[in-house]
């Protein structure tokens, strides 16, 4: 096996491992800094990676991944409800419902008013949606008691108790809990003044405490009932996989020019402010760290390769008496450089790799975020593409310092090389 291994390994190759055991201690030295440099970059990168991705989902399984509108809906103030919704689509809805890639399609109402217990009240922020919607989205919510919405195809669904879901703050501070009725207080499409008895089948947080404090769910019939109308205010379309937003995005387009129908198909990543915020804070403050790291492997690199020099000062002299050519010594030096980041490299990317199934398998929880109560399981990707993004810019680095510091050993005239002491 050894015989093997001498046999496919390149003289060049044995010897600047040979030199780069000389000084054991210092070449470990070196090595486990480019362990740690590699290994802090690819952790550090797959937990924004991470952190991109579950924003990107969450995103889109919030508002949906293509959201249908009149022309200027978010741009559009609206003064009096549901001006600006959306009427007569339903035939544009089952051919949207019938492309391979569509989940689902879910159409919403947004509106405000007052609710209130009977002795006291307050300002909503109320949401009409289907009881699928829940299902569409997965998760979304934390629904601390109860249920979410029945659905109205149900038997035990009673048309004569409309059903809310209210957030866990708003129950809270109107001091209601499940099975007890509140009023919902709109004001209609032709101005009028229009209130609902509703019962409360969930108390839910969205882990905002400024959302749980206001928001609450009602079916989109008993929504479009408090407001008189039969509009929605924009039909969300969700689809199975989020990297087919662009195709779907074309289709959809398609369809409404075929159906002569003036409407704005906007995609999530155009409604993704969070995201979006979050996404160029990271890659500044990941930008900010690769390069004290770039910095901190460089110094570390220089010195250790200009002391290797320094000692073998009269090999170079040798070596040049001998009819090397400065490039050649130079390149040696670049070999072993080179050899000690790879070797560094490797044992970065694995241990990265490592430390991701680790938290696989361990309950470890992050924090809330600012303005957020609820945490979330800490969780790393390891990305190939970027491990080998790592390891090529600390090698570069690594040869870098290793030319600028064998440059200086080679450039000393042969007299004084060999009579260094």
């Amino acid at each position: 096996m050894g015989k093997l291994i001498e046999f496919l390994t390149p003289d060049s190759i044995r010897l600047a491992w040979l030199n780069l055991r000389r000084n054991q201690r210092r070449s470990a030295l070196s090595v486990l800094i480019v362990t740690i440099t590699v290994f802090a970059l690819t952790s550090a990168g797959g937990f924004g990676l991470q952190t991109y991705h579950s924003l990107e989902e969450a995103t889109a399984r919030d508002i949906g991944h293509l959201i249908l509108s009149t022309p200027g809906y978010f741009e559009k103030e609206e003064e009096e409800p549901l001006e600006n919704g959306l009427a007569q689509t339903q035939q544009l809805t089952r051919q949207i419902m019938g492309l391979d890639e569509v989940r689902g399609v879910q159409p919403s109402i947004d509106f405000t008013g007052l609710i209130s217990n009977g002795t006291k009240s307050s300002i909503y922020i109320g949401r009409g949606v289907n009881d699928q919607e829940f299902d569409m989205k997965g998760p979304f919510l934390d629904v601390k008691q109860g249920k979410t919405l029945s659905s109205l195809r149900s038997s035990r669904y009673d048309p004569a108790e409309p059903e809310v879901m209210l957030g866990v703050d708003l129950a809270r501070n109107l001091n209601v809990t499940i099975g007890d009725w509140v009023t919902l207080l709109a004001t209609t499409t032709d101005g009028a003044l229009n209130a609902y008895d509703f019962k409360v089948r969930g108390i839910y947080s969205t882990g905002v405490p400024e959302v749980d404090k206001r928001q609450l769910y009602v079916h989109i019939d008993s929504a479009q009932s408090l407001l008189y109308t039969d509009k929605v205010s924009t039909i969300s379309i969700f689809l199975f996989d989020l990297a087919s937003t662009e195709l779907v995005r074309q289709q959809v387009t398609q369809l409404i020019a075929q159906s002569g129908l003036e409407l704005q198909l906007t995609p999530w990543y155009d409604r993704a402010f969070y995201y979006q915020n979050v996404k160029n804070i990271y890659n500044r403050i990941f930008g900010m760290i690769g390069s004290i790291m770039a910095l901190v492997v460089f110094v570390s690199l220089f010195n250790t390769m200009s002391m290797s020099v320094t000692e073998r000062t009269r090999e170079i002299g040798t070596l040049s008496a001998l009819g090397s050519y400065p490039n050649e010594i130079i390149s040696g030096f670049l070999r072993e450089a080179g050899l000690l980041a790879l070797i560094g490299s490797v044992l970065g990317a694995v241990s990265a790799g490592l430390l991701t199934i680790f938290l696989m398998f361990a309950d470890i929880q992050m924090p809330p975020p600012p303005g957020m109560t609820q945490g979330y399981p800490l969780t790393i990707y390891f990305s190939l593409p970027l491990a080998l993004s790592a390891s090529v810019g600390v090698i570069f680095i690594c040869l870098v310092a290793a030319f600028f510091s064998a440059r200086k050993g080679v450039n000393k005239p042969i007299t004084e090389a060999l009579i260094h002491v």
